[in-house]
């Protein structure tokens, strides 16, 4: 602690030299480049939250069956692009074992992880329909996905629901799709970044203004079952996973292997397209694709023209790891509890020490601990904030690049180690002590 807070002159020089003026507007890569080097430089281990990347060893299920498939010799030998029999059959159970729904196994499509599944969706869902060529994206969110829409060339519309939960959502939601210029929403829930929920209301209200204009549904479950409050991980028996395919006729659900499981290096995946949305057709889309029905169109042309294809033998590995908790015989929530623990204690910790945490409420119920969180220091915005929290060895992203209009940062628990939770409860106390007014 003799060295917190860190030298301002030397952090500002190597600040400078990433082309960086201001450390509270930079991306997340941006930020973690700073924090490298500000971290080689000075021997100060930071306590860093700004990359959302997990922290947890990969379910062995999962790796003992990716050996063995490529002992087998699957990597010699191009994958269907429409996925392996093993991954889709059990991503069918799965849907149906932790979400209460029921697709055919045609419609679970391998994905070289949610982030090719948004891309591919995006790139399809907004070729539909001659007059609906916008996506709108319920906001905060990921800003790596408007970053994709802006490289295909798709215009987006964005609100921050932070003042339209429940009921309001309704209302707001009519006010961009009865234009009829929207194709698809697209959302996360577990949020990305601010951690809320919606709710069973809210999904049934957003599928209900969806269906009334005929809009495709985008829910990106990057973080299934990790709302801790509730225990998701019983196979076939309730609570199910929230979700908006309870009620939304044309869907497509963004499974990932990252999170939940633990298997973000092997960049796997899969979408889960409604039935109606897969079958769905029109002349229109000839114009890009060579077929005419979407679900023929996404995997035809759009993940074609990405990758021909999702890794082999990952797929193998993930239908392990699914076929394990259809089973009964991996609980994939009680493993991932380590992230709740750590959050738990380091928002006891900020919020002791003069700060508040931003998102704060699903409706009028406190949100879990898990992954991440948001906060921020009264009197600063959320730039200054994360300006100032770098001389103190802390890292995060702002709120500003997610399309939050709320002032803070968003932090991620996962590459904390627990070892360094005493540091980050002197540090936060330090920079409380130095800047109360």
């Amino acid at each position: 602690m003799n060295t917190i807070p860190l030298n301002r002159e030397q952090v500002d020089k190597l600040i400078s030299a990433n082309k960086i003026k201001s450390v509270g507007k930079a991306s997340i890569r941006e930020v973690k480049k700073i924090v490298d080097d500000i971290e080689k430089e000075t021997g100060v281990s930071f306590v860093r939250m700004e990359m959302g990347v997990p922290g947890l060893p990969t379910v062995k299920q999962g790796v003992d069956a990716q050996i063995q498939a490529l002992k087998d010799g699957v990597s010699a030998i191009y994958p269907d692009i429409y996925g392996t029999a093993e991954l889709k059959h059990e991503t069918t159970r799965f849907v149906k074992n932790f979400l209460d729904v029921e697709v055919p196994e045609d419609a679970c499509i391998p994905v070289t992880g949610s982030m090719q599944g948004s891309f591919a969706s995006f790139m399809t869902v907004a070729r539909m329909d001659e007059k609906k060529n916008k996506l709108l994206f319920i906001d905060p969110g990921f800003p790596v996905q408007k970053q994709q829409c802006k490289i295909l060339g798709i215009e987006i519309e964005t609100f921050d629901v932070y003042e339209f939960r429940g009921d309001k959502l309704r209302a707001k939601l009519e006010s961009y799709l009865s234009k009829g210029e929207i194709a698809g929403l697209v959302y996360s829930s577990p949020n990305n970044p601010a951690w809320f929920c919606f709710t069973e209301e809210e999904l049934q209200i957003i599928a209900e203004v969806a269906n009334k204009y005929d809009v495709v549904v985008l829910e990106d479950l990057a973080y299934f079952g990790m709302d801790f409050r509730q225990n998701y991980a019983k196979p076939g028996v309730a609570p199910f996973q929230p979700t908006v395919a309870k009620w939304a006729k044309k869907y497509i659900l963004m499974i990932s292997g990252s999170k939940a499981f633990s298997y973000a290096g092997e960049r796997i995946a899969v979408i889960v397209v409604s039935p109606e949305l897969y079958e769905w057709h029109t002349d229109y889309m000839k114009k890009y694709f060579a077929q005419d029905t979407f679900g023929r169109a996404i995997v035809y042309g759009s993940i074609y023209a990405l990758s021909s294809g999702t890794s082999h033998s990952v797929q193998y590995g993930l239908a392990a790891v699914m076929k394990a908790c259809n089973d009964g015989e991996y609980d994939f929530v009680e493993a991932l509890r380590d992230y709740q623990k750590k959050a738990n204690f380091m928002k006891n910790a900020l919020v002791e020490n003069g700060f508040e945490i931003v998102y704060d409420k699903d409706m009028n119920e406190p949100i879990a601990d898990g992954f991440y969180f948001t906060f921020n220091y009264p009197g600063m915005t959320g730039e200054q904030t994360l300006n100032e929290l770098v001389y103190y060895g802390i890292s995060a992203i702002s709120l500003d690049i997610t399309g939050s209009n709320q002032q803070g940062l968003r932090a991620c628990v996962s590459l904390v180690p627990h070892e360094l939770l005493p540091a980050f409860e002197q540090r936060v106390k330090k920079f409380n002590e130095d800047h109360k007014k």
